[in-house]
């Protein structure tokens, strides 16, 4: 009897079940059936038992058949082993789950205390999500667009927040699957350059018990249940996550875009051990979990537990999910949340070279997509940016940091330029091209463009938790008033400071990270933490405004000169003379100049291009360097990003910077 593949697997006359389990004694396969309200469940023992996986083969059983699991075993939770029958759990291979938790008392392990009250007796079954048995997708997914790293340009955006208010999208389809896969949300990510969506975790969700007690939804999704089952949640007809999430990816990739799945295989929605049981905890809490003293779940993530990244079940639970996104919706790359985890078995300290992002950076199938670490977790020694190995690119806070800092009048020109030019002093070393550098100034935790030029403090309340969640560490500004103003000359200052982030994110070396509706001016009304706001506050805005057209126009404008411009996708560090740095006087920037903290000027000169950067309240003279005719391109102080005048003017000559401007010039050499 074959062992493997894990999960559930229609052959033959029947379904051939396996789960893997060193803490079971004894393991059930359970056949629901029936509607809600009304189920019955048919228990079926897996007496195969090899090499810590139980297995069988149930006949009769049939795509669509809902089922779980039951471990009978010890019940130490002292020791960190937490058997209970009285548990339906799902299939952590499962590929697609139904239903949500509605009973949180039910979906516990346990009674009166969870470490020294006994098990709980409730049985969960119609309280708690269950498995689907799946048959493949009749057609295997065709060729990605393979878009290179050079040339990508990714938008950060949530599959039911993008389209919920989209006018163009038919209502049945908005927050959905299909709803992203509409031509005139495609047509619109084109429009502004777009390359790659990074979608919000769509592996499917379940909500965690803090938020299950507040009546509150993960809205963002990290909070994982199944790892290879698209999220029940995001489709237009239920039971169809499938064929619709692949519907999404084709209709994408025929455009030209790829997509990269946020995926987080650092913890689960079963929280710490005062949590649930619906899963991994059921089946062998130490073989997944990073466990601390008194089988206490080790925290390094922030939500109450750890996947353990040098168990050999949670590398190959890991491996095998991404390896199945590739290969049956054919999804471009992944996106790993706290992905300093991975490279901290048992919560130990950062290795680079640790099993599990090893195994993902070897993997045949793994290793031609694209990789991007969240390179740090819920710790100060899990902060690893640059620290992970050549086949991994990285989200980059140090760009976003530097990039805020400046656009605020803070922090140092020196620290600005190494971010603008690709960072080659965090990833040169390491044999990295400039594209491992994932440039952002915004994501979707924190404030959108819009609230970081309006507030200087973060406004939370509406999440329940008294504002005290969220990071204080905006690096924002308000220009004189916190939040909505009505005076025209603050608003003009914060669009335009806006419209400089924007085209010094577009312009620099590295991979450029647009967050959805940062070029439609969206608001958060402060909010830095929405991950509970399944409501307007996150939706994507598609009402129509000036500010929203002309913000979306100048976006494309900047992305378009981005692909035009080969010296602003570069494929390698600028090296010797090809970049050089000037001083507004004219002059090359000198050593005393790079730590001059009142700075707020700066140009940048490539082979045939001038990139000037002014951050300054007021406007500023620049005489621009030696080397040929400038001709000015773009200039964010205008709307749309038009200069005003595209006169060609010679080196030596004397321009005026308006205040928070970035100015591209091309340049023609005598």
């Amino acid at each position: 009897m074959p062992v493997f593949p894990l999960g559930a697997h229609v052959d033959g006359d029947g379904a051939r079940f396996a789960v893997a389990s060193t803490s079971a004694d004894a393991v059930e396969v359970c056949l629901v059936d029936g509607p809600d309200g009304d189920l019955t469940e048919r228990r079926v023992e897996l007496t195969e038992h090899t090499f810590g996986v139980w297995h069988g083969t149930v006949p009769g059983v049939r795509a669509g058949q809902r089922y779980g699991y039951r471990v009978h075993g010890p019940y130490r939770p002292w020791d960190g082993v937490r058997t209970n029958p009285a548990k339906i759990l799902v299939d952590p291979y499962a590929r697609q789950i139904t239903g949500r938790v509605t009973d949180l008392a039910a979906a516990r392990g346990w009674c009166d205390d969870p470490m020294t009250g006994p098990p709980s007796t409730v049985d969960s079954l119609g309280s708690v999500p269950l498995s689907v048995v799946t048959a493949p997708l009749a057609v295997p997914p065709g060729a990605r667009p393979d878009v290179p790293w050079s040339e990508t340009v990714i938008q950060e955006l949530h599959v039911r927040g993008y389209t919920m208010r989209h006018p163009e999208v038919p209502p049945q389809h908005r927050g959905t699957y299909l709803g992203l896969a509409h031509p005139a949300v495609i047509e619109h990510l084109r429009r502004i350059g777009v390359t790659a969506v990074e979608l919000l975790p769509v592996a499917s969700i379940a909500d965690e018990p803090p938020l299950l007690e507040r009546g509150k939804p993960n809205y963002w999704g990290y909070s994982t249940l199944g790892f290879m089952a698209p999220h029940a949640g995001y489709v237009s007809v239920p039971g169809a996550e499938l064929t619709e999430f692949r519907t999404m990816v084709d209709a994408l990739h025929a455009a030209g875009i790829e997509v990269i799945l946020d995926m987080v295989p650092n913890h689960t929605a079963e929280g710490g051990v005062g949590g649930t049981t619906l899963s991994y905890r059921g089946l062998d809490a130490r073989a997944y979990y990073s466990l601390g003293g008194s089988g206490h779940d080790a925290d390094i993530t922030g939500c109450g537990n750890t996947l353990d990244s040098g168990s050999p079940t949670v590398i190959r639970l890991v491996c095998d999910a991404l390896r199945h996104w590739v290969t049956a919706f054919g999804v471009d790359g992944f996106r790993i949340d706290l992905a300093s985890v991975l490279g901290r078995p048992r919560s130990g300290a950062f290795d680079p070279n640790a099993s599990l992002l090893t195994a993902i950076a070897v993997d045949p199938v793994l290793s031609t997509v694209k990789l991007i670490a969240e390179p740090w977790d819920a710790t100060g020694e899990g902060y690893r940016v640059g620290g992970f190995g050549v086949a991994w690119s990285e989200w980059n806070g140090r760009y976003r940091d530097a990039v805020r800092d400046f656009w605020r009048g803070h922090g140092r020109i020196g620290e600005l330029a190494s971010r603008v030019t690709g960072s080659s002093d965090i990833y040169a070393l390491s044999g990295r091209r400039p594209w491992a550098s994932v440039n952002f100034v915004t994501a979707h935790d924190g404030f959108t463009l819009r609230d970081l030029v309006s507030y200087e403090r973060k406004h939370n309340e509406a999440n329940g938790e008294d504002n005290r969640d969220g990071t204080d560490d905006n690096r924002s500004q308000n220009f004189g008033v916190e939040g909505e103003t009505t005076s025209p000359v603050i608003r003009a200052r914060r669009l335009a400071t806006a419209r400089a982030m924007l085209a010094t994110l577009l312009l620099s070396t590295g991979t450029p990270m647009l967050v959805a509706g940062d070029e439609r001016w969206r608001t958060q009304g402060g909010n830095n933490n929405a991950y509970c706001l399944d409501d307007e506050t996150s939706w994507m805005d598609w009402s129509q405004s000036p500010e929203a057209a002309e913000l979306t126009a100048f976006t494309a404008r900047v992305a378009e000169l981005r692909r035009s411009h080969p010296d602003l996708h570069r494929d390698r560090f600028f090296a010797g003379t090809e970049a050089s740095w000037w001083h507004p006087s004219g002059r090359l920037m000198a050593g005393g100049d790079w730590h001059d903290g009142g700075a707020r000027t700066v140009g940048l000169l490539v082979n045939d291009g001038l990139l000037l950067l002014h951050a300054g309240d007021t406007a500023t003279p620049y005489t621009l360097p030696p080397g040929g005719r400038f001709r000015p391109v773009l200039d964010s102080s205008v709307g749309d990003g038009n200069p005003v005048s595209t006169r060609t003017l010679p080196s030596g000559s004397t321009i005026t910077l308006p205040p928070h401007s970035v100015i591209l010039m091309r340049l023609r050499r005598p």
